[in-house]
């Protein structure tokens, strides 16, 4: 299956292709995706951990969808960088650990969205110790999930772009 993805016209190109449209710019949309997700979660969690407390927590809501946006770019620009490469990025351990703390981080962002920041109580004080765990729990997942993303270069099975 992963062979299959890489020999596809899309894998090609992404892959070998000289467009500036192609591997350049997939990679600029992942990274802006993550500056997204990661940045604003960071917001998000350390205004739970209690930094900025003088900002009410409500307002953060409008956050989400910014948050979200940026996934849905990562997942579409890490999708087409997986099909230029996924025999080697399936078979990298940092990958499916980048892919373990994306999973637990959406599922953070989405239980700190539902339970903490939506709270008819959210801005009534200091958070309760398990919406900081939560918080805390979204800090990790995230620079875990940016910590393997990078390490992939170095870990296991390393491809790169082929020199012209």
């Amino acid at each position: 299956m992963n062979i299959w993805l890489e020999q596809t016209a899309f894998g090609t190109w992404v892959r070998e292709g000289s467009s500036f449209w192609g591997y350049p710019t997939i990679l600029f949309l992942h990274t802006v995706g993550m500056a997204c997700v990661a940045g604003f979660a960071a917001i998000v969690d350390l205004r739970v951990l209690g930094v900025a407390s003088d900002i009410p927590l409500s307002p953060i809501d409008r956050f989400f969808p910014i948050m979200w946006a940026g996934f849905w770019v990562n997942a579409l620009s890490g999708t087409a960088l997986y099909i230029a490469d996924a025999t080697t990025k399936f078979t990298n351990p940092a990958f499916a650990v980048k892919m373990t703390f994306v999973a637990l981080g959406v599922v953070t962002v989405h239980l700190l969205r539902t339970r903490v920041i939506r709270h008819p109580a959210a801005d009534t004080g200091p958070q309760p110790l398990g919406a900081r765990l939560l918080a805390a729990t979204s800090l990790v997942c995230w620079l875990g999930a940016i910590t393997a993303g990078r390490l992939m270069a170095y870990v296991g099975p390393v491809s790169g772009l082929p020199i012209n």
